[in-house]
This record gives structure tokens, sequence and C-alpha cells, in this order.
């Protein structure tokens, strides 16, 4: 190409570009929506509309938003689509709208556009303003995918359109209900592997002799592998308590619209709907039999919020043991080593804390804390509506969360690595007054109490004491100092 023609073209592309910079300097920043208010400027790239925009401005309260919780945003778009779908199983929506809100539906549940769902957590208005989220993001989504420019709402419209048939007193808490039945599956699955690893410890652990305690007191011989099957079997029956629970949750209200009354919901949408959710959730959703009732009470809420708060309570018992048990190093317990995460002091040298059963235990007291919260928003919950789900839902979700990340830290980086002391859970068992209640059916209780008595004056053992009174053979205390027998393992 000759010198000239290059010149030609390089002088086309500058305009070109300069004129593409034009275009875009003199684009607008903002596109005017109206609601209820008036007028206001929502960003041009913004796939939600005006509502979420005041509620953007409102409600700058707990920092923590929608799209913090994917399987909340996942669950808003699903009972969207499960609405659209039969919105149009009636005859009320025609197939280019549902397409749109389907297309964007879909596309949500699949991970997109979730950096659109920005309100926070924390909200007036029973939960208003994430619905307006949905109904606007799925509205400009579908607008876009259907070929026009986001805001062009005479095509697709946030409130006839993707809010046909429904109110906030529907959708939000029934979607709620999903986003917490779809936490509830990692939820499981960590409870399980946790269960399992103590299991494990249980079974590796199950000729370490050592005592037992009542009231922080000796008690009587068991080992140490029963003590870590304990906990495991104290932790086994609650999988099943959290999926028992997530049933009160399968009952929705949708269709029952403002007030349960079903006002403005054509007739077999309440059905259809249900019967869409079931199908899309893959759970047993079912429709309530009373729709004013179901409006107004967290029934399904405080029963699930109450699951967690017995998997709390016992997680904090065993962090509690745990911590005990690995108390010392040098004078403690020290029955059990934990894992050394990080240093655990910046004045005193060589000391290392049990800082994950001290993690468990705090994210248990929140998850504690938050039953509380949950309690308190059934019960404050006025004539036919609750306008406290956001903070119960807050709530729950928080719990869910927390859980699901902090039980397999527990897992890996404390309870995989414990190592059994076998010399110290020697030393206290061979130490302990109470080994003596296993030679009560061959000294008797009297003459044992004798024993033990002395053993607390003279600081000696009962085995001691027993060979040098030459109460037993040693063949005899060998065979009741048998560890199966001491435990209740024959």
């Amino acid at each position: 190409m000759k010198r000239s023609a290059l010149i030609r073209l390089a002088t086309a592309l500058a305009g070109a570009l300069l004129y593409a910079s034009a275009v875009l300097a003199d684009a607008p920043a903002y596109r005017v929506e109206k609601d209820l208010l008036g007028e206001k400027q929502v960003p041009a790239d913004a796939y939600y509309g005006v509502q979420t925009a005041r509620a953007l401005e409102n409600f700058q309260i707990s920092g923590t938003r929608l799209n913090d919780y994917p399987e909340l945003v996942k669950a808003l778009a699903m009972v969207k689509l499960a609405a659209a779908r039969a919105n149009h199983d009636v005859g009320a929506m025609d197939a280019t709208v549902l397409k749109g809100i389907e297309q964007a539906s879909l596309a949500i549940m699949a991970g997109k556009y979730h950096d659109q769902f920005l309100v926070d957590m924390y909200q007036g208005g029973a939960g208003t303003s994430t619905n307006m989220n949905a109904n606007e993001v799925i509205a400009n989504v579908g607008l876009e995918m259907l070929g026009y420019p986001r805001g062009t709402y005479a095509k697709i419209e946030p409130h006839d359109h993707v809010n046909m048939s429904q109110s906030t007193n529907d959708f939000y808490p029934t979607a709620l209900k999903v986003a917490i039945l779809l936490y509830n599956e990692p939820l499981l699955q960590e409870v399980d592997r946790l269960a399992r690893a103590f299991r494990a410890k249980g079974a590796a652990f199950a000729d370490v002799i050592k005592m037992g305690r009542t009231e922080t007191q000796d008690a009587v011989p068991m080992t140490l592998g029963q003590e870590f099957a304990a906990f495991a079997a104290a932790l086994e029956p609650e999988s099943n308590n959290l999926r028992q629970a997530e049933t009160a949750l399968y009952v929705i209200n949708m269709g029952g619209t403002a007030i349960g009354t079903g006002l403005n919901a054509p007739k077999g949408y309440a059905e259809k709907c249900t019967a869409h959710l079931a199908k899309l959730t893959g759970k047993k959703i079912v429709l309530a039999p009373d729709l004013i009732a179901a409006t107004s009470d967290l029934h399904g809420f405080v029963v699930y919020s109450a699951a967690l708060k017995s998997l709390a309570a016992k997680l904090v018992k065993i962090s509690t043991d745990l911590m005990f048990l690995s108390s010392g190093p040098r004078t403690g317990i020290n029955e059990i080593t934990l894992p050394p995460m990080q240093p655990g002091s910046s004045i005193m040298p060589g000391k290392v804390n049990p800082v994950m059963p001290e993690l468990m235990t705090q994210v248990s007291f929140t998850v504690l804390g938050n039953d509380v919260v949950v309690g308190l928003a059934q019960q404050g919950g006025l004539l036919q509506l609750n306008a406290y789900e956001p903070v119960a839902a807050a709530s729950i979700l928080q719990s869910q969360r927390l859980l699901i990340h902090t039980l397999p830290t527990l897992r890996t980086k404390c309870v995989e690595g414990i190592a059994a002391n076998r010399a110290a859970n020697r030393e206290h068992f061979e130490r302990s007054v109470g080994i003596v209640t296993a030679l009560n059916p061959v000294l008797g209780y009297e003459k044992t109490t004798e024993l033990a008595a002395e053993a607390m004056r003279s600081d000696k053992s009962i085995l001691d004491l027993v060979r040098q009174q030459k109460l037993l053979s040693e063949d005899q205390i060998q065979k009741l100092m048998d560890v199966k027998a001491l435990t209740g393992q024959q």
C-alpha cells in the first residue's frame, strides 16, 4: 500500500475514534425514571430502577447487601420465574413478556447480574425494596434480551409484568424461604462431615483409657475414643433436625397478595405458581391452607431458626470440652493436643491458644443470639402483615453462612489434627480416686470409701493402697482394671 493511502486510512481511523469519543462523552450518565415520589436519576448502565435507587439512599445500614447471599438472589429470580409461568398458564401474561422474564430470571439463577442486587438486608417496608430490586432488574435484563433499551417499560414493566399477581407480602417471604432451603443443603453437608471427623477420632482413640468427669470432678473410667464418639453422636441428630425443620419452610403464601385475600390474583394462579416453584426447587412446596394467617406468620422461620439454635448449643458444648481437655499444656488437663494454628500472645512467648474452638464458640453465640431476634420478629408482627421479615431473614441467613464457613474450619484446622496425650490420660486414670468405684463389687462400699479417703489424705493412688494393704492379688487387679470391663465395652 502506498504511503499516501496509508496516511488517508490513518486519518479516517483517527476521525472515527474522535467521533466515537464525542458520542460517548455526550452519552448521558443517567436515565430519568419516575415513581410515586416523582422523577429521579438512575445510572444509565444500571439494570435496577427508581425504587431501588431510593432504597440505596435510604438504607445504608448493615453493609450487607442482597448479593452477599448469592442463593438469595437466585431465590428471588426463582420465585419471579414461577410467578411468570403461572401467570402465562392462566392467560394473564402474553408469551413475549414471559420470554423476557424467563430469560432474565434464568440468567440470574445462573449467577449473572448479581451485582445489580444492591439493597441492604436491613430495610423498612417489609421487604418492598428487595421485591422492587428484583422486579426492576428482571424487567431491564428482560428488555435487553428482547432487544429493547433499559427503561422502556411499556414492553416489560416492573410492577405490571414482573410483579403480576403478586405483592411483596407473598413474594418476599416465599423467596426468603427458598433462599434458606438452598443454604440448608451445604450446611447439612458440613454438619455430617464434622460428625464423621469426630467418629474417626473416636475410632483412633478407642484404646486410650482415661477418667470421665461429672461437674468437672473425677467420675468413672472411659476411653478417649468414647468421649469423641459421643461428640459425633451428639452432632448426628442435628442433620435430621435441620432436615425436618426445613419442611416448615415448604408452606408458602403465593397468591395471597397483600394480606392473604388474593386480591388481583387470577383463579388458579396460586396453585400453578406453587407447582412451578416446587419443580424449580426440587422441594415439596405447598400452598398454605390459610393465606391470611400465612401472610403474617413467621412460623417456618421460627422453626428453622430453632434447629440452628440446637446445633449451635451443641457446638458450644463440644468446643468448650475441647478447650478444657487441651488445657495446659503443663498445668492443665492436657489429655489432648489441638493443632497449633498461630502464636497465642504478643507478650507470652511460646503460648498457643485454642483458637478454632474459640472461633466456633463465638459463631455459635451469634447463632443463638440470632434465634432470639427471629423470635422477637415473630411476636412483633402486627395484624395482617409482619414487617420484621427482613431482620428475621438477615439473622437466619447470617447464621447459615457463619456455620457453613466455620464448621469446615473447625474440622480441617482442629478436629482432624487432634492428638491424644496417652501418658497424661493414663496418669490421670491411675491417680484418680474415681477408679475405686470399680472395686465396689469386690471390696464393698465401706472399704472402698475408706480407700478413697486414704488416697485423698496420702496423695497415693487407689491401686497403690490396694497393693500395700494386700486387698487384692495382682491378677484380680488386672482383671478389674481391664479397659473394656471398666468402660462398659464387655
